[in-house]
């Protein structure tokens, strides 16, 4: 499984990120070329995340490429056969976008074989708990210490909105275990 985000890279290099590139592709190239994650991903999967941050342009490269499954390898003659599972990902509304005309409707389609809805962490309080514990273990191994948050702590972090979900979380986590000179917990900083 190869991975892209495609927010990460910048516009100008996400094409040959993606599809690679032969030597003499560009002043710069390096001389044995480059292979793209889709050709790194061949006979498996490429997650694209941040999908819809792409630009109108490469969304039709990227719509070509999962129709007739071969890469257009710049600076290459001919193009090449990939067999790649795609996964995406967005935390933006395509469907809107579509209806804005800021992502390709052909596109949405192509890509929205099996969608997966997964609502935001202020839907889903539930799971708070039980986060905060896996990383909770996850910081103290990586910080070498065994620190825990009372239930005072826990109620913190469930009256909270999460406008960033998940990362925003796992980040309040980490900063709590790093900056308290508690073992135990008992007041975050949200």
């Amino acid at each position: 499984m190869i991975t892209i985000n495609c927010a990460a890279i910048p516009e100008g290099s996400l094409e040959s990120e993606l599809f690679g590139y032969e030597y003499g592709a560009f002043t710069g190239a390096n001389k044995r070329g480059k292979r793209g994650a889709f050709e790194l991903a061949d006979g498996g999967t490429l997650f694209l995340d941040e999908v819809g941050e792409l630009q109108l342009g490469l969304q039709a490269k990227l719509l070509r490429v999962l129709q007739e499954r071969e890469i257009p390898k710049l600076g290459a003659g001919t193009p090449k056969a990939v067999d790649v599972r795609i996964i995406s990902a967005t935390n933006r509304n395509l469907w809107e976008m579509v209806q804005n005309k800021t992502f390709r409707e052909d596109l949405f389609y192509r890509l929205n074989i099996v969608p997966v809805w997964i609502a935001p962490l202020r839907e889903r309080k539930e799971e708070i708990p039980e986060l905060v514990f896996h990383f909770t273990q996850v910081f103290n191994r990586k910080y070498s210490v065994n620190k825990s948050f009372d239930e005072g702590a826990i109620q913190q972090f469930l009256e909270h909105d999460w406008p960033g979900n998940v990362r925003e979380l796992e980040n309040t986590v980490e900063r709590s275990i790093v900056i308290s000179p508690e073992a135990i917990i008992r007041e975050v900083s949200i």
